[in-house]
């Protein structure tokens, strides 16, 4: 019978994959010299715990430890890449990270806030179709966002990582080996990418504010920030059921939007990048099989 892991997370960094499991998550980085370098790390212990088992709050949980370990993952890819003379501290890296969650807020939840408030007092746009319009305009935001900043080489080198990371998981998942030969051939996107997620969270954004009603600015921005952990909670499971039933006829329409999303944030990637992912990959299976299962917090 074919090895199945509990569960999979996964993310491309600079020049790099990380693979995350049920207790560890694995990076890999290809260094300055053409060599990969592997670090491998322990999950936190909730991912055992009941909490990690409730739905909406588990989706909180490893949003959360999704940024955490993002940021982990950038500050040893860029320490990789700039050698040991030149160390990134995680200080500065966290406070990126915070000014970047920032920026993002402002720009994909704000922004189209506000223009949807001005639509609504100036045109004289009923709620629902100003809170459309708004949801519509963060969809547009995203898609214009994440195909921009594919037009730079770095950016799009970080993408073809990232078809890299999708088409290994793709082929373990399907019972075929890891080879670079083996891991090419399969697609790369995959159901529970993290962008399905963005754009999972930028649709149902329409419905949740869109039962908000009429608002005033102020609290209509707030309202935009306070409900995103239960955008976000409902995005993941909506993601869990969809990749689940996706070998259902019926199901396939609910996930080909997400699908298509990812046609432009991962690119075909060369013979060592795919090499890169499958030594994150491998590193993090090793790895799983020998970590004694964290203790419970129940």
């Amino acid at each position: 019978m074919k090895e199945r892991l509990p569960s999979y997370g996964g993310q491309a960094v600079l020049e790099g994959v990380m693979m995350r499991g049920a207790r560890v998550c694995a990076i890999a980085v290809r260094a300055p010299d053409q060599s990969i370098v592997v670090q491998t790390q322990p999950l936190g212990r909730f991912y055992q715990s009941r909490m990690a088992r409730v739905p909406f709050v588990r989706g909180l949980l490893m949003l959360w430890d999704a940024l955490v370990l993002g940021m982990r993952s950038l500050t040893f890819s860029a320490n990789v890449q700039m050698g040991e003379e030149q160390k990134i501290e995680a200080a500065p890296m966290a406070l990126t990270m915070i000014l970047a969650v920032a920026l993002g807020l402002g720009l994909f939840f704000l922004l189209p806030a506000g223009i949807g408030y001005l639509a609504e007092r100036l045109l004289s746009w009923s709620s629902w179709w100003a809170n459309f319009l708004e949801g519509v305009v963060r969809l547009l935001l995203l898609v214009g966002y994440v195909s921009a900043i594919g037009l730079w080489a770095e950016v799009r080198r970080v993408y073809s990582y990232h078809g890299a990371e999708h088409k290994t998981i793709n082929a373990f998942e399907a019972g075929a080996p890891l080879t670079v030969e083996s891991v090419a051939a399969f697609p790369r996107e995959h159901p529970r990418c993290g962008t399905a997620f963005l754009l999972t969270v930028a649709v149902f954004s329409i419905l949740l504010f869109s039962a908000l009603g009429p608002l005033p600015l102020l609290p209509r921005l707030v309202s935009r920030v306070v409900f995103i952990p239960v955008l976000a909670s409902l995005a993941y499971e909506y993601i869990r059921l969809t990749a689940r039933w996706m070998a259902h006829p019926w199901a396939r329409p609910l996930v080909a939007p997400n699908l298509a999303l990812q046609r432009i944030t991962t690119q075909e990637p060369d013979r060592g990048m795919i090499e890169v992912a499958i030594a994150a990959f491998e590193a993090m299976r090793a790895s799983e099989q020998v970590a004694p299962p964290a203790p419970s917090h129940e």
